[in-house]
């Protein structure tokens, strides 16, 4: 494990593959706490325990430091350490500096809260929490008591264990339902670290083998993705790379395709998990959910139909050939959420789909929809002939010519009716579903037909490029130009640098044979993870992060874009030699 990997908790959470939760000060959306916490996952985003360092009878300031397999707080020659034993248990152990456990919530009522008790089948300290529905049982792997505040206490007031400055301590803190034999401390402090480096170091291994220092965030990206996946667990059938263990603790219906594309030559069963796992609630229109995670799916909205273009990509990554039974799945659950555009959001009599609102789009407030709401886009045509055209490929493989017709016939229609309707000789517009309005926008969302490549006519793709230059800034491409009236440096998709765009555009204008500027684009995205790390979003200006800074698609795009340059380094160096 390098020493790149260091990480700061301010921005990325402590965990552990499997994990349902994170040590970190984030407790909410934009809430930062002075100490870090046990933040749950299960049932929403939920504060449990606080961690607070203490020495003479009072909270100090520690530095802390973390990397993928040890949380450390120093403050004055003394020390406390964290490490996962396996996902559901955390060892902490200090020296000369003391740790508060508390209950996060100050108030405990019929159905809020969290309360504490000492339980007499084996001693050990027991906070159980209304939010997450666990348990939090605290052993001692030491001599002595802690001093306990609260015990059986309702209503408000403290809660919590004291451990000591004065002498060392050890404690095992693990996340349970209703009950478990006590807890076995098969396996010293440092034994428990080293098996967690390791299985965080073979994860890394495999996911990013080509790392060097040409990479320099590679392992700290494969951090990110190992530390935000979760066990199944409520709706989540399988296990689940979130978007975050920050407050984007869900999957949403695109996201997903990244983290599997990421994964899928190192961790070829945890990427086939990722990309089915949506459609594992798809719904009886053929809908995809807009997302899933722990105890909540939502359906108000949809996310882009990439997922032909996504498994396209995932068969040419993944280290075997998917067989006769998970191709014919894929392309049911394909093919349903192909007829779902066709069908349901078709105007009857026009070719093109149309998006409900930006958020079906996932450029939620994208300058696109600043005119009419309900609009057909390039983008979305786009996306749904390149899944179209992945369709019409699966349906020939499983011997079914007819319907391999169909939908290529498809395809070639909504191709040619986008540059016929929505082209207006420099620019794509969108077109009011309702009204028949068209209108431009500056948004880069109008140029990511791009993604077509080399479907698009030569006239057009030149135009995209050339659209696509005037969004690209020193850091990569910007949502909406800076010299745009509308730009907003934190305005979300009016203007940051979001990975899934870099992504599509970069592999659209390879597949087109402009290498030179997917090149660019390529080297200025890892170029900005390397400096600012993988936040949701980032400024097009400064290259500063934004919102939530532990995503996982910008880590997995990063790993997409890094592991393909190195690919193609190998392959220069290999033609040379």
């Amino acid at each position: 494990m390098s020493q790149g990997s260091t990480f700061s908790v301010q921005e990325i959470p402590f965990s552990h593959q499997g994990s349902w939760f994170g040590i970190s000060p984030v407790i909410a959306e934009k809430t930062v706490a002075e100490d870090l916490h046990l933040v749950s996952h299960q049932t929403g985003m939920h504060p449990v325990l606080r961690f607070e360092p203490r020495r003479d009878g009072r909270r100090v300031d520690p530095v802390i430091t973390a990397d993928p397999a040890r949380l450390r707080w120093r403050h004055g020659g003394g020390r406390i350490e964290l490490v996962y034993q396996d996902p559901a248990t955390v060892r902490l152990r200090g020296t000369g500096l003391g740790l508060r456990i508390a209950a996060a919530a100050g108030e405990l009522t019929p159905f809020s809260g969290t309360y504490l008790y000492r339980d007499p089948v084996d001693g050990a300290h027991v906070f159980t929490s209304y939010e997450t529905g666990r348990r939090y049982r605290v052993t001692v792997l030491t001599a002595g008591d802690p001093v306990a505040a609260g015990p059986e206490l309702l209503g408000a007031g403290e809660r919590h264990l004291d451990l000591p400055a004065d002498a060392a301590w050890e404690v095992a803190v693990e996340e349970y339902a209703t009950a478990c034999p006590p807890y076995p401390a098969t396996a010293t402090f440092d034994e428990v670290a080293r098996a967690t480096r390791a299985r965080f170091a073979a994860f890394a291994d495999a996911v990013a083998p080509w790392r060097s220092a040409r990479t320099p965030a590679a392992e700290l990206a494969a951090y990110v993705l190992w530390s935000a996946t979760v066990a199944p667990g409520g709706f989540l059938g399988r296990p689940a790379v979130l978007m975050s263990k920050h407050w984007m603790d869900k999957v949403w219906s695109w996201d997903h395709c990244f983290n599997a594309l990421a994964l899928a030559p190192g961790d070829p069963e945890l990427a086939w998990h990722q990309f089915q796992l949506p459609f594992d609630h798809q719904d009886a229109a053929g809908a995809l959910p807009d997302s899933v995670t722990h105890s909540e799916v939502l359906y108000n909205f949809v996310k882009p139909p990439i997922h032909g273009w996504a498994f396209g990509h995932l068969r040419r990554l993944l280290p075997r050939a998917l067989d006769r039974a998970e191709l014919a799945e894929t392309y049911r659950r394909l093919a349903r959420w192909t007829e779902f555009w066709l069908v349901h959001r078709r105007v009857p009599g026009h070719d093109l789909p149309h998006y409900q609102h930006g958020n079906d789009s996932g450029w939620d407030n994208a300058t696109t929809f600043d005119g009419d709401r309900l609009v057909e886009t390039a983008d979305l045509a786009a996306f749904l002939t390149l899944q179209l055209d992945e369709v019409a490929t699966l349906a020939a493989e499983l011997g079914d010519a007819a319907a391999a017709a169909r939908w290529n016939n498809e395809a070639v229609r909504i191709r040619a009716t986008l540059v016929d309707e929505l082209w207006d000789g420099t620019r794509f517009a969108a077109r009011g579903a309702a009204t028949g309005r068209t209108r431009r926008s500056t948004s880069l969302l109008d140029l990511m037909a791009v993604a077509l490549g080399p479907q698009l006519p030569r006239e057009v793709l030149d135009r995209l490029v050339d659209g696509v230059t005037t969004h690209l800034t020193a850091h990569g491409l910007a949502t909406e130009p800076v010299s745009s009236p509308h730009y907003t440096p934190d305005g979300y998709w009016r203007g940051p640098i979001w990975a899934p765009a870099t992504v599509l555009v970069e592999d659209g204008l390879r597949r087109a044979g402009r290498t030179g500027l997917a090149d660019e684009i390529s080297r200025r995205f890892r170029a900005l993870c390397e400096k600012s790390g993988f936040a949701e979003n980032f400024d097009a200006e400064t290259g500063a992060g934004l919102r939530d800074r532990a995503y996982t698609w910008t880590a997995s795009s990063y790993l997409i874009l890094a592991a393909a340059h190195e690919a193609r380094l190998s392959a220069q160096e290999g033609r040379a030699a």
